[in-house]
């Protein structure tokens, strides 16, 4: 075998090694059922209201670092800096763990406005805020492991008596203040979906306040198209998001239990709960498709698009109901 079929059989190995590492690492890791039941069933600890919502948030952002492939967002070197629907997958679950952690600082650990912050979410909640690219000094898996740390303070501070600092407070309020977070995530992604097969948008932003003002004008009607290299990134995105919020919502599930069921709103969170289950469905198209509307390809982001609406229009009727006495 001569040189030049020697360096053709090498590239084509380096490729082969590329291709296999790039799926493997790619692969979405599944929806924790059986961890999220295990929690539920370990012990006087998990009775605690709260343990286990704090539970969901610490196994979401483990996984986020410990998947397969570890967290890839902030990787500089190939393959993995070239997996950018991974990296906006990570972004997703991100976001929602984000808003979860400032839900559980400023909301769920506080009995009123007027009373102090919980020490391990001080710490906690600004640790997940760093750059999601940042790869050195600090890098974003260092600071999110602190994060996860302190949480984990948090949730045994919840079962020792001795630390009444350490509260959750599973109450109707603070439930809806974060539902209504969740719902402009999700409308917002519901929006960017649709985009994908370009959309001539009205301008509502003043709509229903005669004495509304804005910074600057705007017109009244533009058109609206993802880019064709940002609809996968979208996809994604908001695949990751719904897959973060699917858990952190079974497990508000088992800690808002009574409130729910004073209010009669169980079912509605568990039908949230199911229209999130159908955007985690496998894709079998070894691309994300983007046909028209009805045309003959399928378009992966108006289905999804489809279910995160859904899912939205059952968390705004949930608020509702959480409101009613």
């Amino acid at each position: 075998m001569n040189k030049r079929n020697m360096s053709y059989l090498a590239l084509g190995l380096v490729l082969f090694i590329f291709v296999v590492t790039s799926w493997w690492v790619s692969r979405e890791p599944a929806v924790m059922t059986e961890q999220l039941q295990q929690t539920q069933l370990s012990g006087n600890a998990a009775s605690r209201v709260g343990y286990t919502t704090t539970t969901a948030l610490i196994q979401v952002t483990e996984t986020l670092l410990d998947k397969p492939g570890g967290y890839l967002a902030n990787d500089i070197l190939p393959p993995f800096s070239l997996l950018d629907n991974m990296a906006a997958w990570e972004f997703g679950v991100l976001e929602m763990s984000r808003d979860l952690a400032l839900a559980f600082r400023k909301d769920f650990s506080r009995s009123q406005s007027q009373s102090a912050e919980n020490e391990f979410l001080k710490v906690a909640q600004p640790q997940f805020n760093i750059d999601h690219r940042s790869w050195a000094i600090p890098s974003a898996e260092s600071e999110y492991r602190k994060a996860i740390n302190q949480l984990y303070l948090y949730r045994n501070a919840l079962s020792d008596s001795t630390l009444p600092e350490s509260q959750f407070y599973a109450r109707a309020d603070n439930l809806r203040d974060w539902l209504k977070n969740v719902e402009k995530r999700l409308g917002s992604y519901s929006q960017r979906l649709s985009a994908s097969v370009g959309q001539d948008r009205l301008n509502t932003d003043l709509a229903g306040d005669v004495g509304a003002r804005q910074s600057t004008n705007a017109p009244g009607q533009q058109r609206v198209k993802t880019s064709w290299w940002k609809i996968d990134d979208e996809f994604y995105e908001a695949r990751g998001a719904a897959w973060a919020l699917l858990h952190y919502l079974k497990a508000v599930e088992v800690d808002f239990a009574e409130v729910l069921h004073r209010r009669n709103a169980m079912v509605s969170l568990q039908q949230i709960i199911r229209e999130l289950e159908a955007t985690q469905q496998p894709i079998w198209s070894p691309m994300v498709l983007n046909g028209s509307g009805f045309g003959l390809l399928a378009n992966h982001s108006l289905v999804m698009a489809n279910y995160i609406s859904r899912a939205n229009a059952a968390l705004i009727d949930l608020s509702e109901l959480l409101i009613q006495g």
